[in-house]
């Protein structure tokens, strides 16, 4: 007998969200926060979006409402530059 819970699957399934963030960028990103893509064309999202629907048997959406990303896009302080060597 396992001691793992059992969970219930997500009834939606894997939803992959296409839209634009405030800058304007268009953002692809899915609905379990593991993937986002960051493209300078709605083409280009929609391409990417297409592609990983595809891989992962998702359903596609356009997003109405102002996507926020899940990764900084600010610009990276000089410090973070450098690579920390492995001890």
């Amino acid at each position: 007998m396992s001691s793992e819970p059992i969970t219930e699957p997500d009834e939606r399934g894997l939803v992959i969200y296409v839209g634009q963030d405030v800058a304007g960028h268009w953002l692809v990103q899915d609905n379990c926060r593991k993937l986002e893509g960051r493209f300078v064309s709605r083409s280009a999202a929609l391409s990417f979006a297409h592609a990983e629907r595809d891989i992962y048997h998702a359903r596609l959406e356009l997003s109405a409402l102002t996507m926020v990303p899940l990764i900084p896009f600010g610009p990276v302080a000089a410090e973070e530059h450098m690579l920390l060597r492995a001890a």
